[in-house]
């Protein structure tokens, strides 16, 4: 049975947690990257599915490629950004489910079936990705996620080799720079957004 986690370890995930808009030149080094893939990827997916697919830009090529697809504001915190990770999905996700779902055969609930896998493949990557923001401050680290970008022009750009693989959205990475964010926009209170049936 699980325990509620602490007051700050509360704090680092969500209520003081922050979307980054810059970050301290400081390097986010290869085994933080991996570090965030292991934890990512226990969040629960249907069927374990696990269908997101990620590029992460930390060469000065790969970051110049995707800032010229992307909007001109976002361009510039990607150049600036250490990393930035395009979150992508793939459409042919099932064809791995008799590994990672071997106790029956849901590949057949999806092959044949193109606009349920997309479907499937876009709500499960779109967790991942929250999996992947939480599990990057889990480790210390900030994000900014983001759209902005030319979906099928960066879909060319890197995953020419993979057609079924489709960009979802983008997320810089790094340490956020406290300078580059403004006052926290309102969350509202339970009782306007829910209702308890």
């Amino acid at each position: 049975m699980s325990e509620p986690l602490s007051d700050s370890a509360l704090d680092q995930l969500f209520r003081t947690a922050r979307t980054y808009n810059g970050y301290l030149d400081k390097p986010v080094s290869d085994t933080q990257l991996r570090a965030i893939w292991d934890l990512m990827k226990f969040g629960p997916t249907s069927a374990n599915s696990l269908p997101a697919r990620i590029v992460w830009c930390v060469s000065d090529a790969a970051k110049e490629k995707l800032a010229a697809l992307s909007m001109p504001a976002n361009a510039e915190k990607i150049l600036k950004a250490p990393v930035t990770a395009i979150i992508a999905m793939d459409n042919e996700f099932y064809e791995h489910l008799p590994e990672l779902f071997p106790h029956t055969d849901a590949r057949s609930w999806f092959a044949g079936n193109a606009p349920h896998a997309a479907t499937t493949a876009f709500r499960n990557s779109s967790l991942q990705g929250g999996y992947f923001i939480l599990a990057a401050r889990a480790l210390g680290l900030d994000t900014g996620p983001m759209s902005g970008f030319n979906n099928d022009a960066v879909d060319a750009a890197f995953f020419a080799d993979t057609p079924n693989v489709k960009s979802n959205f983008i997320s810089t990475l790094g340490y956020g720079d406290p300078a580059s964010i403004f006052d926290r926009s309102p969350r509202p209170d339970f009782d306007r957004f829910n209702r308890i049936a």
